[in-house]
């Protein structure tokens, strides 16, 4: 893990599901691109989305990469299905983070659906 969530005190930390397309993308991700990887969220300022290959760790970039919001712990031992939800741990470290987490979601299934489309990945 390159970011420093755990160097960081947790606001809030919520369980939370994982839509399965999402956490599918990212599982080919994981094979078939280079990870971490810094996602742009032109719509929210100084913030972008760092893709790890355990997180989604929302950070602001102005200030040092400081965490906003992240997505860990993501339970999928024993999952046998490809379109069941994924239980995950939802970590808000600023009192406004819940106002990105849509924005971060729908721009990472964008860029991991575009990247992967590029690298011509199995199931594009």
């Amino acid at each position: 893990m390159t970011t420093r969530i755990h160097d960081m005190p947790v606001y809030a930390a919520r369980e939370e599901q994982v839509d399965a397309a999402l956490y599918n993308l990212w599982r080919r991700a994981r094979l078939h691109l280079k990870l971490p990887m810094r996602v742009a969220l032109p719509e929210l300022k100084s913030m972008v989305l760092i893709v790890e290959h355990d997180c989604w760790v929302v950070v602001d970039e102005r200030q040092f990469d400081l965490p906003v919001l992240a997505w860990l712990a993501f339970q999928d031992s024993g999952r046998d299905s490809l379109h069941t939800t994924v239980n995950c741990t939802m970590n808000y470290y600023h009192y406004m983070a819940s106002h990105l987490r849509v924005k971060a979601l729908a721009r990472l299934r964008e860029t991991l659906e575009t990247r992967l489309a590029a690298t011509g990945a199995p199931g594009h």
